[in-house]
């Protein structure tokens, strides 16, 4: 019988990744493209959705002729997402009426502060505090500042939502506007016990519902698709998840209490906590796992928005490294005594804070600090926010977490992961397989076209552990000055 494959989108916010299972659950190829990050001098944030979706329909040929397989060996195909990045565009056309607002992008602040009264019954609906990273004040922002969008509402012509439901509209032959429980719970404007759009919500946002998308199953068949006459015949699109439910996914934290962190430019961390939803009053946020074979399940998250990106900055714009590879080594380097400590609010800081007027700031430096000690602070601030998480996590369920699952490109980095399990005090577990996101959405459409079992996907054994070495009077320490230092970014003028 000849072999047959799972085809993965992984849309995130740097690129688009192309991946290909095959039918064990094993990764056979991947192809990558980056797309542009269209910053203006207000630090808006945007993206071009049609190079998006053009550089989605490359990857998906690129990886399929780098596997040499036919591409009629392919049966079906999930696609996971950059959640919170909104998109709106012509439902006759398919055009986009503007660029894609992305989630770091904090442009609708002064918006969300006209709801701040209603803060808590969004956050009772939703899970989710008020905040203008999340869609619903960015898809309010353009329907107030994008004339096109409001004309296409009134004419019941526009659509609205995520970057899942963008591919979807324009990849499969139904022109399908849909999305999927993950997604959806994201929005800020998603009953996540009701299970459907919250119309006074929609209406407070003026979000017309009619523009938003149908909420699907995680596994459902969201429609066919052909990747334009690429492939001999349509296959169904079975598998739609948001990146950080699919790294959950694909890390097998199927169970209560589970959990993983991601890491990309920024990072999620997530764990599981069943079939009933419950909520937070310290700053996490409560969203959906995912919708699948009929029952939802819910997770904890708490969303930081800069960790890899930290990375990024110091190579781009500091100039203190040429890239990730060195920071390792320079970290191990410096002197171990420095008190010099980074808190990264670029944009203001979120879980568990959500504290949008923060701003960033080196503290603790002193004559001695130099190029290889500002490294060091740059990568611990992304394992002490990490930390601060799994630790609040672990709190508001009653149980200490024992081990955290971790993925994404700077778990590739060996100080930082040491770091990470010693400043949280567990195991730290990472995959050798990076594609974690794209992995969970291939196997949630290889499950459901019946081309996967699920106890025979999830290998356990391809991890790399690291077992924390610090002493308990040490990691107060050390956690006590990244708090105090975190204190002074939120009051910091």
């Amino acid at each position: 019988m000849e072999a047959r494959y799972i085809l993965a989108v992984d849309q995130s916010t740097q690129g688009t990744k192309g991946l290909l299972f095959d039918d064990r659950g094993d990764l056979t190829a991947r192809a990558d493209l980056p797309h542009r990050q269209i910053i203006n001098e207000k630090g808006w944030v945007e993206h071009d959705l049609e190079e998006i979706l053009d550089h989605t329909l490359e990857v998906c040929r690129r990886v399929i002729r780098k596997a040499g397989i036919d591409p009629g060996q392919v049966v079906a195909m999930g696609i996971s997402n950059q959640r919170e990045t909104s998109a709106a565009w012509n439902r006759d056309t398919g055009h986009p009426v503007c660029n894609a607002i992305v989630w770091q992008c904090a442009r609708a602040a002064e918006l969300v502060e006209r709801h701040r009264a209603e803060g808590e019954a969004v956050r009772r609906a939703t899970g989710i505090p008020l905040s203008p990273y999340f869609p619903a004040a960015k898809l309010s922002w353009i329907m107030e500042n994008v004339p096109e969008a409001s004309a296409l509402a009134g004419e019941g012509k526009l659509c609205l939502g995520t970057v899942d439901s963008w591919l979807l509209y324009r990849l499969t032959e139904e022109r399908a506007h849909k999305t999927d429980y993950s997604n959806a719970s994201r929005t800020q404007v998603f009953d996540i016990e009701k299970l459907r759009w919250d119309e006074e919500l929609c209406d407070s946002f003026r979000i017309p519902v009619e523009a938003l998308p149908e909420v699907c199953m995680s596994d459902s068949c969201f429609g066919h698709t052909t990747l334009g006459r690429f492939l001999p015949y349509p296959i169904p699109v079975c598998g739609v998840l948001g990146d950080s439910h699919g790294a959950l996914f694909g890390q097998n934290c199927l169970q209560p209490g589970q959990l993983k962190a991601t890491y990309g430019t920024g990072s999620s961390v997530m764990m599981n906590i069943g079939e009933r939803p419950l909520f937070s009053e310290k700053g996490l946020v409560t969203s959906i796992a995912w919708g699948m074979q009929g029952r939802i399940n819910y997770v904890f998250e708490g969303n930081l928005n800069y960790t890899g990106a930290v990375i990024s900055w110091m190579k781009d714009e500091l100039g203190i490294i040429s890239g990730p590879e060195e920071t390792a080594r320079m970290a191990e380097e410096a002197n171990p005594r420095d008190k010099t400590y980074f808190v990264p609010a670029f944009t203001g800081l979120g879980a568990p804070y959500w504290e949008e007027r923060a701003t960033g700031l080196f503290t603790g430096i002193t004559r001695t600090t130099g190029r290889n000690e500002i490294v060091k602070a740059g990568l611990e601030c992304i394992a002490y926010q990490i930390a601060d998480l799994v630790e609040l996590m672990g709190e508001q369920l009653g149980e200490k977490p024992r081990v955290l699952k971790v993925d994404g490109g700077p778990t590739g980095n060996d100080y930082l992961m040491r770091f990470q399990s010693d400043i949280t005090g567990i195991r730290v577990r990472a995959p050798k397989l990076q594609e974690l996101s794209g992995m969970g959405a291939a196997y949630a459409a290889g499950i459901s076209a019946g081309l996967y079992l699920p106890e025979k996907l999830f290998d356990e054994a391809g991890y790399l552990e690291y077992l924390p070495s610090m002493t308990k009077d040490r990691r107060k320490q050390l956690c006590d000055g990244w708090r105090q230092a975190v204190g002074r970014a939120l009051t910091h003028e």
